[in-house]
Order: C-alpha cells, then structure tokens, then sequence
C-alpha cells in the first residue's frame, strides 16, 4: 500500500473506461498521461448516472451511488475508477440527469452505490456499500424525498473525498440538480466526471451468487431489489478493476439494510452538536464520540461512531442494549473480564477481508501477506474461547446469544485446521522482527523440505550477521550491538556514553558507512553488513514464496468455513461498544433511560461539558409532552439557553444508541429525525449570507419534519429587521405547533412568547439571572444561574447590562442605556400619539360621511337609517383596534 502523500499528487481528470475482449483498460480525455493504477491506501466513491459520475477517493471506504429514474430506463452500466473504497450515485431522467458515484472515508476500504427508481417505485433509492478492509456487502433500498435527505445523510456517515459523477452532470456549464447538491453539500470532496457503465441488476445477482455466501436464505428478499442489486454489480466491477482485488467464491457476506428503524441526523445538525468532530478543533475530542469512545477495538470504534450518526429507533433493540449495559455495571467481575478479552482482539473485519481476497499475482509481499494474515487470524481464534468462558455467567438475552455464537463449531475446526500447518509457539508478537521471525517459522517442520532449507539458511545469515558485528567490535574497541528496523534491515548501533561521549559521526572508523547521530546513539553499518542484509532479504522471499504454497491451501480450506468469522466480527464489536459505554456509566453518575410518549428529564447535564468542565454543570429539568410539545425560551445573552438546547438533543442521543445519559432521571420518545438551527455564520463560497443559511436550514426543517420529529432552533430570524425576523419566526413557530413535533425554540423576540395565549400546547420558559447588590457599581449588574424556570424572562435591556460585565468604556455604555431609553420612550409616545391620530382620524372620517349623507337627496327615512347603522359599526370597529 502506498502512502498517503503519493496519492495527493495524482488527480483523475475525466476517466474513460473501454472494453477490449473483456479486459478494461482506462483512458484520459485531456492531455494527460495516465500511470498504471495502483492500489492505495486511500478510499474512493464513485457516482454514476445518465449525466454524472463522481468519484471520492479516501480512506478505507469506497461508496457507490446509484440512482435511476422512473421511466421505464433503467441503467445497463456503470464506471468507476480510483484506488480504495468507490461511491457511486445514479440517477436516471428524461433529459441531462446524473449518475453519482461517492467514495466514503472509514478506516476501512468501501463502496456505495445508490441507484434511483424506476416504473412505479417512484422516488426509490438503491444503494450498495463495500469496505475493502470489511468483505461485507451492504444493500440498501429505500425511499427519498427529491431533496435526498437520506442519501447525503448516509454520505455524511462515510464521509466521502472524492466524488465522479457523468460528464453530463456539468456539461456545458449547466449543473444538475444532483451534481450541484453534492458540490454544495461535500465541499471538501473532489469532483471528477467519467463516462458511465456497468449497472446491471442482472450482473449484479449473479455478482452476488458467486460470490458471497448463505444466499438462499436472502433470494426474495435481495434479488427483488432492483436498484441495489445494479448498483452491486458496478461496485463489484470497480473493486476487481482498480483494486485489483478478487474475492473468493462464497467468501463475501451479503446484508440487506434499509433506512427503517433507524433516526437520520442531517450533517448540519451532526456538526452543531459535535457528534463526532468538535467545532473548534477537528483533533479535539471533547465530542459525544470522544465522550463515550471507551472501545478497545477498531470495530468497535467504528460501529460506535456509525451509532451516533445515525442512532437506532427500535425500542426493543434499544432496551437489550440497556438490559448489557445494566448487567455489566453491575457486576464488575463480568465487566474487567470482558474488557481484558477484547483489548487483545485485532482488527477482526480488516483480517477477514484478506483472507477472503485472491491476489491476481503472487509477490513476496503479497505471500508475506498472508502468512501474517494466518497469523493474526490463529490469534483471533485463540481468543474466541477466553471470551465465550466471559460471557458464560450472563443473564441477558443479547450477552446469551453472543455466547450461544461463540460456541460454533467452525471456530475450533479453524483453528485445528491451522493448527496442523501453522507451529503452536507461532504467536502475533509487536516489533517488527520478532513478527518476521514468526512468519518465517510459522509453518511447521517437515511439511516442506525445501522451505525447512530456506529456513536454515535464513537462520546462518542472521549468525552470521552477529558474528560479523562482535569482530567488528573487537578490531574497533567498540561496545557495539546489533540492531534492526524495517527500512534499513540490521545495522549498527553505538552508544555514546563513557569514554564515548565524544564521538562524532566524523570520527568513526571509514569502514562504517551511512552513520547517522540521534541524541546520543550512532547508527551505522558496513558493506559486509550491507551485502548479507540483502542475501536475509533474498531468502526471506524464498521462504515466503514456499511459505505461501502451503498457507494459501490452508486459507482455501479455511474459506469453506469463513461464515463463522463474520458472526465472530459482529459480536466482538458490539460487545466492546456495550463494554465502553458501560465503563463510561461507571465514571460519571448516568442512568437508564426509559422510552414512553413523553420527554421527560430530571436535573441532566450536557454530557460533554460535564466531562471538559473543572466545575459539574447547572443541571436542568426538561419536559415535553403531546399536550405541551412547543417549548418558548428566553433569557440574557450566556444565560445558558444554546448549552441547554444541545443538551436535550444530545441525551436524546445516547439513550437512543442505547447508552446511560447524564441525568438523575430520563424518559424519551423514540425520534425518526433530530433537526437544528444552530449558528450565525454566512458562507462565502456559496455567497450565502447568515440569513440566506438561516432560511436554507429552515427550509430544510419544514419540508421533513414529522410529528415524530425533534426540532432545536436557536434564535431564528436575527439576520434581518426585528419586524421580518418576529414575523418569519412567528410563521415557522405555528407550523411547527400545527405538526406537533417536540421543539425547543429560543428566542429574544418577545412577541413570540404570546403564542401561549394562542396554543394551549405552547410552554414559556426562561433561565433565570440574578442582579447584584450592595455598592452602586455592582447594583444592577447580572449574575447567571443558568437555571431554567417557568414563565417568559422578566428582564429588560439584558444586552446593555451583559455589556456592562465586558471591557467596553463606561462612557459607551452609558451613552447606550441613554440611547435605549430615549428609543423606547420615543416608542411608547409614537404608539399613544399613533392611536390618537388614529382616533381623530375615524371621527373625521365619520363626520365627512354625515354631512355627505346630510346632504344627499336620494336617500329615504329608510335607507338613511340603514346607512347611519353601518357607519355607526365601521366606526366601532375602527376604535375597537385603536
């Protein structure tokens, strides 16, 4: 695998894949000249439709979407390129719409594909998710609004870098509505265009029968999928073609996942509420991920993080977690057994995805590859019992079916079946040599007469090399000692103390070469040395070439078998999620949610600031129920109103993944979205200004949400005048009261609190602050409690009063409370002269239409009358307002 930095200089541009006799070759439309591909340790995505193909080229992961539209077309084929994990997004129109493709970022290689509806299945989304260092394949079809929110929620989780899409998607300067999402949304990603191919539902079963295992059982319900099934067939393809990766038959797993079950956390809100990255710094983990990221494995950490992204909503899944997480508190044998077990784990799926992958060509490095892969893997299994006599005692129903897993067959005849060609002293050992030792004598004596040759020689170069160093030692009086890394193989080190403290890298001996100073260590060698470090580098391809012989029958009969490995994945990382959050109930003082209709929360605390803070947190009462589902709250500036709003959503998060919250009692109702509107930053590129994005997630808030929805809004309409900003709030508040979702909405706009009067299911609540006493400088200042409390804020000029606490000159402030007044007192004579101009302006107006009708000759006794009684209610009415 290459490193990171050599792929930063290579950017696809316009790729084109051709078909020679069923070989693929790949071609550049511009100028450039295009290098063998080759593997990286980056991901991609790849995106293709009738006009667009993206490519995302990152970390682990490559994402395909594939979407297709709903006349009757249906893609046939798809492209994809890079190196790493490929998402592809496909969408079929009429005219000029795009195919997607998307690569996300996990630690492990992946693709997605998202393949849109056809015929009937309007709006249907179809996608397909690979990890090239995880063989599972991931299906997905579901339904999506034309905005896809669901699709750029599940983009967000794998976090794309590269995106191709069709060259149709921007041809001739117009941008698709697709493609211009995309851009906008996945700003940090690269966009490149490509020709699309390969989607084909057809290719795409047969993909799936040949190479994956336990697909009798999904035939009705994979293969009726259409879209996913496309979308698998153009990752497939992407995966074998720039990977050059092959997997063997039956060896990859096959799950099917829809968007049901599960609440869908768009990636502004992730990021108002730090899920996973802090604000301020991307390092930082002061985020609910660093909060409760207690895991011991990679697995682990990864299914934690997709958790928090995108939480179940599924009571009963929920409550079996809970039911773990109360057993492992509670008994803390069962807890520091589990987690000593599983911090000796591996990166389980990234070892199953070797050892199910077929090189195309056998290298030394491909066959020093998979003799370390058998290793880890005999150190997995070893591991299985340890963790099955763990769990043996527990009396939950998930802990008992973990168990019940563990005691599969396959596992010991696995590990019998290495046990007969691997050697019982061969161990995973940290250290670079200790671990090429153990490759090298892995396989056991006497199956191979020639690798046992091999071996001995390996093992007089290496006496060699030491018996070289003590002579050298002895001609030079030097205290001389052997040494070894990975880039420079053995090589001399000398320790510059004593007599030695001198010595320069001037004033060795000429005979020792490429001498190097740290601190007070010379490193060096000899061309004696030189030349048997490249004889050990001869023979240890030797013996891994022989090595492989006999390791690669064993991963064929292993594959046979490898179902069990994927049941071992999914257990080990659940358990270690369950195990951190468990140790993260036992630092802080949380308790077991409960889920009913109401949300109801007894003095919680932000669980992130609990964690950060030197002092605990102000904690607060929250309640929300179908009678009172609107919360209004008001308060002073820093009063504590943007923490508390977080707070509630961010328990809302824990409980639902199954976790303590930070509170002395909790009870919630299951959300299918969490929104927000948090923030007053413009955007420059999209030349969007801080209300332009204020009513663009706002937009966003009213076009998907549902009554079973959770809504925070933090100070809409400040971007624009008071009257606009009172009267858009106004307007988004009784829409949001009419759907009845659970929303909290802060606010200085006073008027909003009227709402009350109008709604019976509207709450006013405010944080309540304190004003000094004693000498006149103090008195009159504020002091936070930051304490929530029933009714609207009392206080006046809060903004002018926190001033005071800031270091702007007493003449300013003083000047400003002048100001303030004159403006409010102006205010209130402007509304008492406006009424009594409003007053004398009616009895004008009553006294012209008198003597107009005084002097009208048309009218009759009886018509007069009738008239005379309108004007008399017209101007009732009219003082009425006034």
């Amino acid at each position: 695998m290459q490193d990171r930095s050599s792929l930063a200089l290579f950017r696809p541009y316009n790729w084109q894949l051709r078909r020679h006799n069923d070989t693929y070759g790949v071609s550049m439309s511009n100028s450039q000249s295009l290098k063998e591909p080759r593997k990286e340790s980056k991901v991609y995505v790849l995106i293709n439709s009738l006009h667009q193909n993206f490519l995302i080229g990152q970390h682990f992961t490559s994402l395909i979407l594939h979407i297709s539209h709903i006349f009757g077309y249906f893609p046939d084929h798809l492209q994809t390129h890079h190196f790493g994990q490929a998402v592809t997004v496909v969408r079929h129109q009429v005219q000029d719409e795009p195919l997607i493709g998307v690569q996300a970022q996990q630690l492990l290689l992946g693709s997605q594909v998202i393949d849109y509806c056809r015929g009937q299945a309007q709006g249907e989304i179809g996608m397909a998710c690979i990890d090239l260092k995880q063989p599972v394949v991931t299906l997905s079809q579901f339904s999506d609004s034309q905005t896809y929110v669901k699709v750029t929620t599940k983009i967000q989780i794998y976090q794309p870098l590269e995106i191709i899409m069709p060259h149709t998607a921007c041809e001739g300067g117009t941008m698709t509505k697709l493609y211009k999402l995309i851009s906008d949304n996945f700003q940090a990603t690269t966009i490149s265009t490509v020709q699309r191919k390969y989607f084909n539902e057809t290719k795409g079963k047969s993909s799936e029968k040949r190479s994956s295992f336990g697909i009798i059982i999904m035939n009705e319900l994979i293969f009726c999928r259409y879209y996913c099934l496309a979308a698998a067939a153009a990752l497939l393809k992407y995966v074998e073609f720039i990977q050059n990766i092959v997997y063997a038959p039956n060896s990859l797993k096959v799950v099917f996942k829809g968007s049901e079950k599960t609440t869908m956390i768009d990636a502004t809100t992730a990021r108002n509420l730090e899920l996973v990255h802090n604000m301020k710094d991307i390092k930082s983990d002061h985020t609910l991920f660093g909060v409760l990221n207690y895991t011991k494995t990679s697995g682990g950490a990864r299914l934690l993080r997709a958790n928090i992204l995108q939480p179940p909503c599924d009571h009963e899944t929920i409550k079996l977690r809970l039911d773990v997480v109360e057993e492992l508190t509670q008994k803390e044998e069962i807890f520091f057994n589990l987690q000593g077990v599983l911090s000796r784990f591996l990166d389980v799926d990234h070892l199953l995805s070797l050892c199910v992958q077929i090189p195309k060509q056998e290298t030394p490095k491909t066959a020093e590859s998979k003799i370390t892969n058998v290793i880890h893997l005999k150190h997995v299994l070893e591991l299985v019992l340890p963790l099955k006599n763990a769990l043996q005692f527990c009396q939950t129903e998930l802990l008992r079916a973990y168990c019940q897993t563990l005691q599969d067959e396959r596992f010991g005849l696995i590990l019998e079946k290495i046990r007969t060609v691997i050697h019982d002293d061969t161990r995973y050992q940290k250290g670079t040599l200790s671990m090429r030792t153990q490759k090298c004598f892995a396989v056991r004596p006497n199956i191979n007469g020639l690798l046992d040759v091999a071996r001995r020689t390996y093992t007089e170069l290496v006496d060699d090399i030491s018996t070289v160093v003590k002579q050298t030692g002895h001609k030079t009086k030097f205290p001389l000692k052997t040494s070894y890394n990975a880039a420079r193989g053995f090589f001399i080190q000398l320790q510059c103390v004593g007599q030695f403290t001198s010595l320069t890298v001037e004033s060795l001996p000429p005979e020792f070469i490429k001498a190097v100073k740290a601190r007070n260590t010379l490193s060096f060698t000899t061309s004696d040395l030189i030349k048997l470090n490249d004889r050990i580098k001869e023979s240890l391809n030797e013996i891994y070439l022989m090595t492989n012989i006999v390791v690669s029958e064993l991963l064929n009969e292993i594959r046979d078998h490898i179902g069990c490995l994927y049941k071992l994945a999914e257990t080990v990382s659940m358990l270690d999620m369950l195990v951190g959050f468990a140790h993260a109930c036992t630092l802080s003082k949380y308790v077991r949610p409960t889920f009913t209709e109401t949300l109801a929360i007894k003095q919680g605390w932000h669980p992130i600031l609990g964690k950060i803070s030197y002092e605990d947190p102000v904690p607060n009462d929250t309640c929300a129920t179908a009678e009172s589902n609107f919360i209004i709250i008001t308060g002073p500036n820093m009063g504590g109103k943007s923490t508390y709003l977080k707070q509630v959503a961010l328990l809302h998060v824990m409980a639902q993944i199954g976790c303590y919250v930070s509170a002395e009692f909790a009870s919630f109702r299951l959300c299918d979205q969490i929104f927000s509107r948090i923030g007053c930053d413009d955007d420059i590129e999209t030349n969007a200004s801080t209300f332009m994005l204020e009513m663009r997630e706002v937009n966003y808030i009213v076009q998907n949400c549902t009554h079973s929805s959770l809504v925070i809004i933090d100070e809409l309409g400040r971007g624009t005048s008071n009257e606009e900003g009172v009267g858009i709030c106004h307007a988004v508040c009784e829409y949001l009261i009419s759907i009845r979702a659970f929303t909290f909405f802060v606010t200085h706009f006073m008027e909003i609190t009227n709402l009350d009067a109008l709604y019976p299911n509207v709450e006013n609540y405010h944080f309540e602050v304190e004003h000094g006493s004693g000498d006149s400088e103090s008195s009159g200042k504020l002091s936070y409690t930051h304490f929530l409390t029933r009714g609207r804020t009392q206080e006046e000029q809060y903004g002018i009063k926190l001033a005071e606490l800031s270091s702007l000159p007493r003449e300013i402030v003083a000047e400003a409370k002048r100001i303030s007044s004159s403006l409010l007192l102006k205010r209130h004579q402007n509304k008492e002269m406006s009424r009594m101009v409003s007053e004398q302006k009616a009895i004008f107006q009553v006294a012209s239409r008198l003597i107009q009708a005084a002097k009208s000759t048309e009218l009759d006794d009886e018509m007069l009358r009738g008239y005379l009684k309108n004007l008399k209610m017209q101007y009732m009415e009219e003082m009425k307002y006034n």
